[in-house]
Parts: C-alpha cells; sequence; structure tokens
C-alpha cells in the first residue's frame, strides 16, 4: 500500500434515465406506428389533414427525448482532499465548469421540512455565497448524499 499517494474522497454525480437507446428506439417504433395507423384511418375517411399533425406528434416527442437524452450527460464531479473541495460540472456543449472551495470553510446545506418530510436544494455553503448541487436527484438520494458529503468533509480519507 502506497502512503505518499494522496487520499481524496470522490463522488460523481449524474441523472438517472431508466430509459434505454434500445428502448427509446423501441418506443419510438410504437408511438410512430400507432399516429401513422391512426393517420391513415382520418386520411381514408376524408380527413387528410389530420395526416400531418400526427406526424408532427411523432416530431414532438422525438425532439423531447433527445433534450432529455442531452440532459442526461450532464454530470458533477465532486473531490474532497486533505486542503479544498473541487467540484467540476460538464453538461454537453459546454466547456466544463470548475469551482474550488477550501475544505475547512465550505458547509453543506440541505433545505428541510422534516415535519411535512420534504427536502429541498442542495447547497455548498463558502464565503457568504452557495453553490447548488445535485439538483437533478430526488429527494432522499440528496438526503443521503448530503450525509455521505457531510461525513466526508470531516474527514475525508476513507
Amino acid at each position: 500500500m502506497d502512503d505518499t499517494k494522496p487520499k481524496t474522497w470522490r463522488a460523481i454525480l449524474t441523472p438517472h434515465r431508466s430509459l434505454s437507446r434500445k428502448g427509446f428506439i423501441v418506443l419510438m417504433l410504437v408511438i410512430a406506428g400507432f399516429n401513422f395507423t391512426l393517420g391513415m384511418v382520418f386520411y381514408l375517411i376524408g380527413a387528410w389533414p389530420v395526416l400531418g399533425f400526427m406526424g408532427l406528434d411523432v416530431a414532438l416527442i422525438w425532439c423531447a427525448f433527445r433534450a432529455n437524452f442531452a440532459d442526461a450527460r450532464r454530470a458533477e464531479h465532486i473531490e474532497i482532499t486533505a486542503d479544498e473541495l473541487v467540484l467540476r460540472r460538464l453538461a454537453e456543449d459546454m466547456p466544463a465548469q470548475e469551482q474550488r472551495f477550501a475544505r475547512r470553510w465550505v458547509r453543506v446545506e440541505l433545505a428541510e421540512d422534516p415535519e411535512r418530510e420534504l427536502v429541498g436544494p442542495l447547497y455548498l455553503r463558502f464565503g457568504g455565497k452557495r453553490t447548488e448541487i445535485a439538483s437533478f436527484l430526488g429527494a432522499k438520494e440528496r438526503l443521503s448524499f448530503a450525509n455521505a458529503l457531510k461525513a466526508a468533509l470531516i474527514n475525508p480519507h476513507f
């Protein structure tokens, strides 16, 4: 075991997506097939303009999924060393953003309402400013990550 290497705590946060690429193709084929069939029924009864609107539905759904898949390629990398916390944000078609915080002075804030069991945004507070992190995680995941991050700030050498 090499003790000269600095030890760090790392976390990579990414949005959860339950639909795979293959599932997307199957879903789009089902939607396109259904809309085409229904559009042909309208065409055959003389309401031919409906066919174009059925195609427009498919195009809009496809565009919405493309935006969703682009959003899924976001990531937040959080690294805690003995001296600092480094936050790197990655998003498609944007340069990587990096923020550095002095580990001893950064605080983790989680907006919570225990009475109603609500979990709000998660922030890193440093020098009177705060930066929201993990906005794409669910409430339970944010709560769990906030606890892990607080523990890592106290002792980053796991």
